[in-house]
């Protein structure tokens, strides 16, 4: 992805690979401060951890719960998104998600090869959750799955973390969502191809902001059945999209972004700058390079 003396490090992280670029100049105090930061939200956000934060406050829903800064700060994000999008980001889908059969790690659902769909759990509800003073209280029988959100948000958060600890310039990379820090060199990123393992549809010039990819193919466990459900149905999305890549000025503003195009289907090309890749395989951007990212020259 990055050539000349640029170092990189991986190592896995909430399910999927985290990743760092960046010059030598302390790479090893900036690696150490993403590793933390990941390591601390995934304790906060994790629903497949029964000991997280997040995993409390669910099995606490009708009751008052106190909340930690960040967590409660993540959690305000995400009801300000909701309301913004008119429901079509919606945090309290965790019901409808397991009723669809993730209700456990993801090569756990791959391996019972389940294939059988549950029925559509009502979603919408995030307008009903009240927030006090460091506390919040779920409506009951209301789940929050904030696994895109959080995990988008952490890359932002470790960004920032290995900037403070004297890094010149960071790229900060979780699974399909990553980020580019301020004063970063113009940087080749690969959009994947949803079909081919390994394979990549073009090739996006970034030297700020940030990318998510949202896909029904990645996270997938039998015909129709996927991770990204549909606030409108209770169900796994319908939708002419496969896949689409956004990018915005935050990886947590892009990874809700992401989810509400792939709602929305090859139309919500042009709501950002945006890859986006049909069920059919065309593939169709608004990549322009005044705002956001370039296309790299053929």
């Amino acid at each position: 992805m990055v050539t000349g003396s640029t170092r990189r490090i991986d190592t896995p992280a909430m399910g999927t690979t985290l990743s760092m670029y960046g010059p030598p100049e302390a790479f090893d105090e900036g690696w150490e401060a993403v590793v933390a930061t990941f390591r601390r939200e995934e304790r906060r956000c994790s629903r497949f951890r029964p000991d997280s934060e997040l995993s409390r406050l669910n099995r606490r829903a009708g009751s008052w719960t106190r909340l930690s800064d960040g967590l409660g700060s993540l959690l305000r994000y995400s009801l300000d998104r909701a309301a913004s999008t008119e429901g079509a980001f919606d945090p309290t889908v965790l019901r409808a998600v397991e009723s669809a059969g993730y209700d456990r790690d993801l090569d756990e659902v791959i391996r019972a090869a389940r294939g059988v769909l549950g029925p559509p759990v009502p979603c919408g509800r995030w307008a009903e959750i009240e927030l006090g003073d460091g506390e919040v209280r779920l409506p009951p029988g209301v789940g929050l799955d904030l696994g895109g959100v959080a995990k988008g948000w952490s890359v932002d958060l470790a960004v920032d973390a290995a900037i403070s600890a004297g890094i010149p310039w960071v790229l900060v990379a979780a699974g399909g969502d990553l980020r580019v820090s301020e004063h970063a060199p113009l940087l080749p990123i690969d959009v994947d191809d949803p079909e081919v393992a390994g394979g990549s549809i073009l090739t996006l010039l970034v030297d700020r902001g940030a990318l998510a990819t949202s896909s029904t193919a990645k996270r997938s466990w039998g015909t129709g059945l996927h991770h990204v459900i549909d606030p409108r149905t209770g169900a796994p999305a319908i939708t002419d999209a496969i896949q689409v890549t956004v990018w915005g000025p935050t990886c947590a503003d892009a990874e809700v972004a992401a989810t509400v195009a792939l709602l929305r289907g090859t139309r919500s090309v042009h709501d950002a700058p945006s890859v986006v890749v049909g069920v059919d395989g065309t593939v169709r951007h608004s990549i322009r390079g005044d705002r956001g990212p370039r296309l790299e020259a053929a």
